[in-house]
């Protein structure tokens, strides 16, 4: 079975996680550039506050028996300092049931 690994990281670790996950065997990733908030409703600076703050959404399809090593590079390489910080986001795991690629047609399950 396929599951598929949706990652909100900070924009400024992205390129830290692409690398781990490249040097961990799992080149293929989708990046996409999004915007919201977590538990800390967002940030206040002074009197300005900022309700939604820039995040990259990481996807990926892997094998269900490679997903804890990939959770566990994603968390590694996202994390902020040692015990990382609020808002270095949030992994996301949940089934697929079958994918298709689009040039040959083949369905993968």
């Amino acid at each position: 079975m396929l599951v598929m690994v949706r990652a909100v990281i900070r924009p400024e670790k992205t390129a830290d996680v692409m690398q781990a996950l490249l040097e961990a065997g799992y080149p293929a990733v989708t990046r996409m550039e999004v915007a919201g908030r977590g538990k800390q409703r967002g940030l206040k600076l002074g009197n300005v506050v900022y309700d939604e703050l820039p995040k990259d959404l990481l996807l990926m399809v892997v094998p269900e028996s490679d997903k804890e090593f990939v959770v566990r590079t994603i968390v590694e390489a996202g994390r902020t300092g040692e015990k990382g910080a609020f808002g270095d986001g949030k992994i996301f795991v949940t089934p697929v049931e079958e994918s298709y690629t689009i040039r040959t047609g083949e369905r993968e399950t």
